[in-house]
């Protein structure tokens, strides 16, 4: 998968374990000036990390949190913290985006680091399950709320649901397919009604505390539990809230796509997670002035529920809004997670069909039907939630090892270009929220975490034969050779031309000599 898999516009050593760029004059099969274009804009970048953020959560199930903490008044505190320690996580992101600026975020930092190896599984556990899982499952959720009023008595019919999500993946990706500017239009709008619709349940809770129904925001009645507490639980309730801020890294990766990212990326951050905090907090505040604890608890889709007590005749209002919610994750997802996919192939970790791009329109179409493809077979299996629930750690384990990164990075190569450099104690406040929460899931779960890394690890045998191993037999290199050759016609894709960045070749090769030493070296090149 490996050779020739990465055709840059600049000269290197090709490593083995995808870390350094293939020297290819011949870039692309004629690629020449064809590229990624810069179309996000800082209001498109803020709705690609809200929007992903913002899925159908807040208005279905905002209950785990609640259900944990035990507490009306503690829930709010983990609300709070959470989105904090979201926000550390995020600026860290934001320094490791602008000092790697490439594409493909914690994956292609993580790769640079740590090696390979590292970066490989961390693109394997992505592949394999966790966006074709999250997209199948936004899908569904999508379909369930459009099918719903047709079936006021009953379910709607399984074969409906899946139908109906698998349009909406298939249309979706042929926007995003079509123009990188009309998918981030339509990410603006349902980001936008999303944000409309959580103001709307906000306003309804202001109304309802100056009409007096604050009772369990009273301090006395905030924090009277409903259950005894426990280390563990409220643990668990830091655990749930970490969950539902996931999405908050997807800007990173997109980097190359950023009209000058080194601007946009951080002001994209701090005025993202702020407002997802700020809205996370105050709709959980509206619902409780409608609802009891135990209430909110007992609904299976608080945000209707909440509708059903205030809106009376408009109620309908709230079931639109998680289908537009969902109809907006599902389309933030397949642009983010295409551009991970492609990041991988061109760094010879995926095949290198997925690194090519249309010559005119300029979309990674390969990687995205590969998303859509991938995510179509899940929607087929009914084992996803349960493939959902294994991988959760893993995909929150690589967020630490992403910002453990950050500070090798500083101790390493100390003299980089930094255009952002926060404080040593951010990604350190980052770890040791991390390690508590790891701990405690595989104190707690230690067989969904032990499934979770078992599948991550069967990568292992992956990248050692699909990418270490250099000498493959001539029919298979042929045989792939004659694929991307064919699906490359099919989809009028070449390969891009990739703009150097500075400081990051330089930074690859340092990174290499300070790794694991995975290829023989050549002494000769090292005597002066």
């Amino acid at each position: 998968m490996e050779k020739g898999a990465r055709h840059r516009n600049n000269t290197g050593k090709n490593h083995p374990g995808g870390s350094e760029s293939e020297a290819s004059p011949e870039t692309g099969s004629g690629g020449g000036g064809v590229a990624l274009k810069k179309e996000i804009g800082l209001v498109s970048a803020c709705g690609i990390i809200v929007g992903n953020i913002i899925g159908s959560g807040i208005f279905v199930s905002p209950k785990g949190v609640l259900e944990n903490a035990g507490s009306v008044g503690l829930a709010l505190i983990v609300w709070i913290m959470t989105g904090l320690i979201t926000a550390v996580g995020a600026l860290c992101y934001a320094e490791l985006g602008v000092t790697i600026p490439k594409s493909g975020g914690d994956y292609s930092y993580v790769k640079d680091i740590f090696g390979g190896l590292a970066g490989f599984l961390r693109l394997w556990i992505a592949v394999l399950v966790i966006y074709p899982t999250n997209q199948a499952v936004i899908a569904l959720t999508f379909s369930n709320y459009v099918l719903q009023p047709l079936f006021p008595t009953c379910f709607p019919p399984e074969s409906g649901l899946r139908l109906l999500a698998a349009i909406c993946l298939l249309l979706l990706t042929w926007v995003n397919c079509s123009s990188v500017r009309w998918a981030t239009r339509v990410q603006d709008v349902f980001t936008a009604g999303k944000l409309l619709a959580l103001g709307l349940i906000i306003v309804m809770g202001v109304v309802q505390i100056c009409k007096g129904q604050y009772f369990w925001l009273e301090p006395k009645n905030a924090f009277e539990n409903f259950q005894e507490p426990d280390i563990g639980l409220i643990a668990l309730a830091f655990l749930q809230g970490s969950f539902a801020y996931g999405g908050w890294n997807f800007l990173n990766y997109v980097t190359e796509e950023l009209v000058d990212p080194y601007k946009n990326l951080p002001r994209a951050i701090f005025i993202s997670i702020p407002l997802v905090t700020f809205v996370y907090v105050f709709a959980n505040v509206a619902y409780v002035t409608a609802m009891s604890p135990q209430e909110l608890l007992a609904s299976n889709a608080v945000a209707v529920t909440f509708g059903e007590k205030l809106l009376g005749v408009m109620a309908w209002i709230m079931p639109i809004s998680v289908a537009l919610s969902t109809f907006g994750g599902v389309n933030g997802s397949l642009f983010t997670s295409s551009r991970l996919f492609f990041a991988g192939a061109r760094e010879g970790h995926l095949p290198s069909v997925l690194a090519m791009i249309h010559v005119k329109r300029c979309t990674p179409i390969p990687a995205l039907l590969f998303t859509c493809i991938s995510t179509l077979l899940m929607l087929v299996t009914s084992d996803m939630y349960t493939l959902i629930n294994y991988v959760g750690f893993i995909n929150y384990f690589f967020y630490g090892v992403t910002i453990a990164g950050q500070i090798v990075l500083r101790w390493k190569k100390p003299d980089i270009p930094r255009p952002i450099k926060v404080s040593l104690l951010f990604p350190v406040v980052y770890l040791l929220f991390w390690a508590f929460l790891l701990v405690f899931s595989l104190w707690s779960e230690p067989v969904v975490c032990g499934t979770g890394l078992a599948i991550m690890l069967t990568g292992v045998p992956v990248y050692f034969l699909g990418v270490y191993w250099q000498h493959k037999p001539r029919c298979f290199s042929k045989f792939i050779e004659l694929l991307t050759l064919v699906s490359q016609k099919m989809c009028m894709v070449v390969y891009p031309k990739v703009e150097e960045d500075s400081g990051t070749e330089e930074l690859q090769e340092d990174m290499q000599e300070q790794r694991q030493p995975t290829a023989p070296k050549d002494k000769d090149a090292e005597e002066p």
